[in-house]
């Protein structure tokens, strides 16, 4: 696949994924305001094992934070379709650095995780 191909893909990509987002967040804060909570109120903290439960009751938190979860994928996905496309093309050093980028990124939310 030609690089300019490639780039057409990922923004494709990327145009989806910011789409899904938008379409959580819309969702969820239309069923704040069904269910008359504030979205200023606060919320609950993410719990991954209640959020396909929590999409079924259709809580308006479970859809608020997929849409959030979507934003926050979108740049990971653009970084890991460039170690792809890099890998593809040869560029050992830009697959490194696309790499590292991964590992900093994944270091990040491991430490996240260990304060919360």
């Amino acid at each position: 696949m030609s690089s300019p191909e490639f780039e057409r893909l990922i923004g494709r990509l990327l145009i989806a994924t910011t789409y899904l987002a938008v379409a959580f967040l819309t969702i969820g804060v239309g069923l704040l305001i069904a269910a008359g909570i504030s979205p200023l109120a606060g919320g609950p903290p993410l719990d991954l094992e209640e959020l396909v439960a929590g999409v079924a009751e259709l809580s308006p938190a479970a859809f608020l934070w997929l849409g959030i979860l979507a934003v926050i994928a979108t740049p990971l996905t653009r970084v890991v379709a460039a170690a792809i496309g890099f890998a593809r093309s040869g560029d050992r050093l830009m697959v490194g650095v696309a790499l590292g980028i991964l590992i900093v990124i994944t270091l990040g939310i491991v430490s996240a995780l260990m304060v919360a």
